[in-house]
């Protein structure tokens, strides 16, 4: 155990930069669980609490210990190149399989099949496609060192409605065997759901650790601004866009919105773009690096800039409408909860 968390610190002081990096509470727990109890984690903490940093540490020591590569289903494209571009920092050797990098799969498969790859993202789509199961789950599926699952709600039922491809996961959980450790990582669940994952975690493979901590951000503040309807919000945020601290988003509830408010603040002169669902997959990779990048004052968003994006300096959060849940406001929330 002495050994074990003497290594799990010194890839998070790799991982951090800084030789006084200390684990927060539950973190090593986590690693200690996978990497030599080859349990089931189910992880429920906050947006920029680090769950990234657990399952990132325990490939590093699994590869180390001869295990092969973890698979992680990760449910949208932004979250994939933020975990890739993040592991890559670290060390770890990822790369991805979806439905924007299809000239690069057989490559991807090659590596993989010359353990030259030591994660591997994929979407819960990834698992309804026949060819896909058989290539690359049904050799990689059984000798993989770990199985992570991101955004771990989906698999209740209450995230049916935003991914159903999540229910796959279950079956993929049952056959993997009691042998590869699991984690599963979300922000959002309430004791319902909690104890729905649990216990669909503990399929095949024994009972399901749970380690949650507190939501509260101190970082944050929040405010409700009475601005009448919609036209007088829009008018309120383009006279006050530029007091805002930093780049932020703002989120609208349709896509029509987006563009229309985007439009607005351009006219105006913000320097603003729109990003929603239907903006082209290259053009989302731009906006997203000109909001890293600090390019923009703001991208005016749908929740397709959700749980997949993650700056840390992200200034200011605005939505200009109610979203469709408590849940769904806390995921975009914690766009400046890092």
């Amino acid at each position: 155990m002495h050994d074990l968390a003497d290594e799990a610190l010194a890839h998070l002081e790799a991982l951090t930069g800084r030789a006084d990096a200390r684990f927060r509470p539950d973190q090593l727990e986590a690693i200690t669980a996978l990497v030599a109890d080859r349990r089931r984690v189910l992880m429920v903490q906050r947006t920029g609490w680090g769950k990234s940093a657990v399952y990132f540490i325990a490939t590093r020591l699994l590869r180390a210990r001869g295990s092969g590569p973890t698979i992680i289903l990760s449910p949208l494209l932004a979250l994939m190149r933020n975990q890739i571009e993040a592991a890559e920092r670290m060390g770890v050797r990822a790369a991805t399989i979806n439905s924007t990098n299809t000239d690069h799969w057989d490559d991807v498969v090659g590596r993989l099949d010359g353990g030259d790859i030591d994660l591997l993202l994929i979407s819960p789509e990834r698992l309804a496609n026949r060819g896909f199961r058989e290539r690359v789950m049904d050799q990689v599926g059984p000798s993989s060192g770990l199985v992570v699952i991101d955004e771990a709600h989906c698999i209740s039922d209450w995230g049916h409605d935003f991914r159903p491809d999540y229910r796959r996961i279950r079956t993929l959980i049952g056959e993997l065997g009691s042998g590869i450790p699991v984690l599963a990582t979300t922000a959002t669940a309430n004791d319902r759901v909690v104890q729905d994952v649990a216990a669909q975690l503990g399929v095949g493979g024994g009972d399901t650790l749970v380690l949650r901590g507190g939501l509260d951000r101190e970082s944050l503040r929040l405010s409700v601004v009475q601005a009448g309807g919609p036209a007088q919000r829009a008018a309120w945020l383009a006279a006050h866009l530029d007091s805002l601290p930093g780049s932020g988003i703002v989120y609208t509830l349709t896509v029509s919105q987006a563009h229309d408010i985007a439009a607005l603040l351009r006219e105006q002169g913000h320097t603003v773009a729109s990003y929603t669902g239907s903006t082209e997959t290259a053009e989302r990779e731009q906006l997203e690096a000109d909001l890293l990048n600090n390019r923009v004052k703001a991208l005016i968003a749908t929740s397709a800039l959700g749980m997949g994006f993650d700056k840390p300096d992200l200034g200011f959060v605005v939505h200009l409408g109610a979203p469709s849940s408590p849940i769904a406001y806390y995921q975009q929330v914690g766009r400046a909860g890092r």
